[in-house]
């Protein structure tokens, strides 16, 4: 069995943890020094492994299985098993114990004990999967696997699923395997969630099952990106993509798709063991979920974008003061998410849809169901603000303004408590201010004053 050397697309892809994106166009493949496969086999033997399945009891097969596997692995140095029993310590125990560690040698180690099992416990399968996290070798440069070989899980202990996914949340484990060995009826459960689940209904699909995991835990696949636009030609854009783990989340690689690399045909190479969500971080970012990649042929990863661009500026009105830099929140129309910040008179692109956009001016401004087309540009113009002098006497304690929009009041902003003047940068409209004079306690002794402001101009509000 072949064990097939990592290589790392130096300026291109990383794993997380890794240096800093680069553009695609300058990847150059090297070796890497030799990876390490560590397979951990976890082993059931609780009483149920006696029952009786195809040729001879399910034990009885499974050593077999296990036995001929290791003399064919027996002089591969690139790859170490190790072995976690539970259900075999002594009658009703539902204890786990690693039998034979991950070390150099060790296949007559693993023959011995596999020859000697004998089920007579429960199972304690999250248990042993929880414990397996200790098994491995603290090293790096190794890329580590687990099996479960067991014939059903419904009467284990705790929930395998959590356990499942706390361990690979750890990040040692590249993947789990689970093994069914047995009638459909003894895994009503959906173990998926605990990693790959392979049904083992025939005795005879038993060794290739085992042999494919371990075929697949040698190999790497080869990936290309595409991103098009509508008419199907290669997008000119520079975007970020992400392949997340889709069973915890976790991100495990990132590059950088640039327009300029359109011309380059060259694969990056992924683990084939992990299904990804591929997020490419367009403006709203497009998903692909749970997509699996072939060791054996060329994967192609396509997204197809239509976008547009939104600008957003001031009317031409000239002012003596500096025009404020407000943020521009863009969400997709009718949803929270916000999409992008994006700022005045700065031109972003976006997928083609509707959206909401709110301007963090006093007060807001909230445009909703804004079209952005592909290939045009949405242009939007709002008023230039106004300015208002606020003076105030020392006996005014506290003060807020209110904007006036169809006879309702909408709160703006409080006035500082400690300043006699202040100069507000105000959107053009009506407004009115609300304070307490410091001697005063009576709700019926706020003092209210009306005033407006213009697009461009200075008003001043003079409060006696």
């Amino acid at each position: 069995m072949r064990l097939v050397k990592l290589l790392v697309l130096i300026a291109t892809f990383w794993t997380v943890g890794g240096g800093m994106c680069a553009k695609a166009q300058n990847t150059t493949p090297s070796a890497a020094s030799p990876v390490k496969t560590r397979v951990l086999l976890i082993l059931d033997c609780s009483n149920s492994m006696w029952d009786k399945w195809q040729s001879d009891s399910k034990i009885k097969i499974t050593q077999t299985v296990l036995l001929k596997f290791l003399d064919s692995i027996a002089n591969q140095n690139e790859i170490d098993v190790a072995l976690r029993v539970f259900g075999h310590l002594n009658k009703n125990s539902y204890g786990t114990r690693l039998e034979v560690p991950f070390e150099k040698d060790n296949i007559y180690k693993l023959r011995s004990k596999i020859k000697t099992l004998v089920p007579q416990g429960g199972c304690e399968a999250a248990t042993a999967l929880s414990n397996s996290l200790n098994d491995f070798p603290n090293t790096e440069n190794s890329r580590n696997i687990i099996v479960i070989i067991t014939d059903g899980m419904d009467d284990c202990d705790g929930s395998i699923c959590e356990v499942a996914k706390q361990v690979q949340n750890s990040g040692v484990i590249v993947k789990t395997f689970l093994l069914g060995i047995g009638d459909k009826k003894n895994f009503q459960s959906n173990l998926n969630c605990a990693g790959k689940f392979i049904q083992i209904s025939q005795e005879e699909l038993y060794t290739q099952s085992l042999y494919d995991i371990f075929t697949l835990s040698e190999e790497k696949a080869k990936v290309k990106i595409e991103v098009k636009d509508f008419s199907g030609m290669d997008y000119e854009a520079t975007l970020p993509i992400v392949f997340y783990d889709s069973q915890t989340g976790v991100a495990k690689y990132q590059m950088v798709y640039a327009s300029e690399s359109v011309s380059d045909k060259e694969f990056f190479e992924i683990d084939p063991l992990v299904s990804y969500d591929i997020k490419l971080y367009s403006k709203p970012a497009m998903t692909k979920n749970d997509v699996s990649f072939d060791y054996d042929k060329p994967n192609t990863v396509s997204f197809k974008l239509e976008q547009g661009y939104l600008n957003i500026r001031y009317d031409a009105k000239r002012t003596k003061y500096q025009v404020p830099d407000y943020p521009i929140v863009v969400r997709k129309h009718g949803k929270t998410d916000i999409v992008h910040v994006q700022k005045i008179n700065e031109k972003v692109s976006y997928l083609a849809g509707t959206y909401d956009i709110e301007i963090l001016s006093m007060p807001h401004i909230l445009l909703t169901d804004v079209s952005i087309q592909h290939v045009s540009t949405t242009d939007l113009t709002i008023p230039t603000p106004g300015v208002a002098n606020i003076s105030k006497p020392k006996t005014i304690t506290h003060g807020s303004i209110f904007s006036i929009e169809e006879g309702e009041w909408k709160y703006v902003c409080d006035l500082d408590s400690g300043k006699i003047s202040e100069r507000v940068l105000l959107m053009p409209g009506e407004y009115v201010v609300v304070l307490k004079a410091v001697e005063k306690s009576s709700y019926k002794e706020a003092k209210v004053q009306k005033f407006r402001v213009d697009a461009g101009l200075t008003t001043s509000v003079l409060i006696q």
